[in-house]
């Protein structure tokens, strides 16, 4: 699977993980020049806290575009620090 935002790629692996439809990376996968943490934060009743990214490729910026569960619920551990991409970001096989 492919991340892709504006022509580049973004992360990339044949080991996701799929949780309600959205494919979860692994940390290593995500090229690290392309992610900027962000301050927001969200609450999943049954995954836990999740921490975001922007996506950056050169100017455009979509921002909180990633996110992962740095700690998770033990239902959710399977994803527990991996990256899933939404809010513009073409996720592809």
């Amino acid at each position: 699977m492919k991340a892709i935002y504006k022509g580049e790629i973004i992360a990339e692996s044949s080991d996701t993980v799929v949780v309600e439809g959205n494919h979860y990376f692994p940390p290593e996968s995500v090229k690290a020049e392309r992610v900027r943490p962000s301050d927001l934060h969200t609450t999943c009743v049954w995954k836990g806290v999740a921490s975001y990214y922007d996506v950056v490729v050169g100017d455009d910026v979509a921002k909180d575009a990633a996110w992962y569960y740095p700690e998770t619920s033990e239902q959710a551990a399977k994803i527990k620090g991996r990256v899933a991409f939404w809010k513009g970001v073409e996720v592809v096989p």
